[in-house]
């Protein structure tokens, strides 16, 4: 298997005979009840790990066990996955198996908004303290932790201002203090960085975004790392998470057209940055791949490539001028989410979220998700946006 290449691997991942039966996808198995031959049989199988073994319908069927199975094997290293019902319940998931009632997580200024609700709702009712911290703090990480510190969260980039992080330097601070690592890895997923081998614990994908890719499903992943994964398991079991059948096969069917769906993305995306940053109307474009995105040097060291989501500040201006570039978008959507098949286009506020860090910009922002259509038509459309933007200034 290791000896595969990425390309080969996602259209090959998760095909087991015996789940396939000679056709090419493995088919909708819905489930509630399983039926059994004798009491005997019962007995004897709820006494087992349910693991890829028939049980009752929460515990999986084929169909959710191929897309997992597909997702361990992008993980070299990886000991098993489990899928939920969007990305917001598997980082959710995720932080209750690893985390108990006096407890305290660390988790990045820029991470994604629902996993600082959780962490400021939910875990902050259960008594576990939450710290959040400059995401590029690289090993200096070390001065917040304590002993209650029993995970630290990473997100990189982060979805509205893309720091990239020092993984290596946290996770090396992490293991030698034996603290759980975690990686919101949905803007890379496991083709541009595979998280589990580089030493996290715990890979977290919002798998509705880029392995659905057509933004008709609901998903989300955590592929855990050898030793870890019997926690997740009975944790997510206890909760009662499960995805549906039917958004399983959506996210199988996504997983094998990824690999080129996430090269046009990234390569279209770099050519639309970088055509931003000669703009006089923009100030400066967030995106890893660009040198003056913060931490930059990660990325060149630990990504094989780049994404389809970014972000730019204009130089000046308001509301009103962002909503004009905005609104009169023709390629564009406006609306939440990313890693679709179409372009989208969202005005972004990070100055309501940090508590860490101060977020200062010369202007408004707006994040660009990059989708599949031609990146000439999606800059003359930008290009058409400005205008209005420089007109309503």
């Amino acid at each position: 298997m290791s000896d595969k290449k990425d390309a080969t691997r996602i259209v090959t991942a998760g095909r087991r005979d015996e789940w396939t039966q000679g056709i090419v996808n493995p088919p909708v198995w819905r489930a509630s009840t399983i039926l059994y031959d004798s009491v005997a049989d019962l007995r004897e199988s709820g006494g087992k790990d349910t693991h890829h073994r028939l049980f009752y319908g929460r515990r999986g069927t084929p169909t959710q066990w191929s897309l997992a199975d597909a997702l361990t094997e992008l993980e070299p290293g990886a000991e098993a996955t489990l899928l939920y019902p969007s990305g917001v319940a598997a980082v959710s998931s995720a932080l209750l198996a690893v985390l108990s009632p006096g407890d305290h997580l660390l988790v990045p200024d820029s991470a994604y908004d629902p996993t600082r609700n959780f962490a400021g709702g939910m875990l902050r009712r259960m008594g576990i303290a939450t710290t959040y911290y400059d995401p590029l703090i690289g090993a200096g990480i070390a001065e917040l932790c304590t002993d209650k510190t029993k995970a630290i969260f990473m997100e990189s980039p982060g979805s509205l201002t893309f720091e990239v992080q020092n993984l290596p330097a946290i996770i090396e601070v992490a293991k030698t203090r034996g603290i759980v690592t975690l990686l919101d890895n949905t803007w890379a997923t496991p083709l541009l960085l595979p998280a589990i081998a580089m030493g996290i614990d715990y890979s977290i994908l919002a798998a509705t975004k880029y392995i659905g890719g057509h933004s008709d499903i609901m998903l989300g992943s955590v592929t855990a790392a050898q030793g870890r994964y019997a926690k997740l398991r009975d944790a997510t079991y206890q909760l009662g998470q499960t995805a549906s059948p039917d958004d399983a096969w959506l996210g199988s069917r996504g997983l094998r057209t990824m690999a080129v769906r996430m090269k046009h993305h990234g390569e279209a995306a770099l050519k639309i940055a970088q055509w931003l940053r000669t703009r006089p109307e923009v100030e400066r474009v967030l995106h890893p791949a660009l040198p003056e995105c913060p931490g930059h040097e990660h990325f060149v060291r630990d990504f094989k490539g780049s994404a389809g989501l970014f972000s730019f500040v204009f130089k000046g201006g308001d509301e009103a001028a962002r909503a004009a570039f905005i609104d009169g978008l023709e390629h564009f959507g406006i609306g939440y989410s990313w890693g679709g098949f179409e372009s989208l286009a969202i005005p972004v506020d990070p100055e309501r979220y940090r508590t860490a860090t101060k977020w200062t910009a010369e202007g408004p922002a707006v994040r660009l998700q990059i989708g599949l259509e031609d990146a000439d038509d999606l800059i003359a459309d930008i290009d058409a946006g400005l205008a209005r933007f420089r007109a309503a200034q």
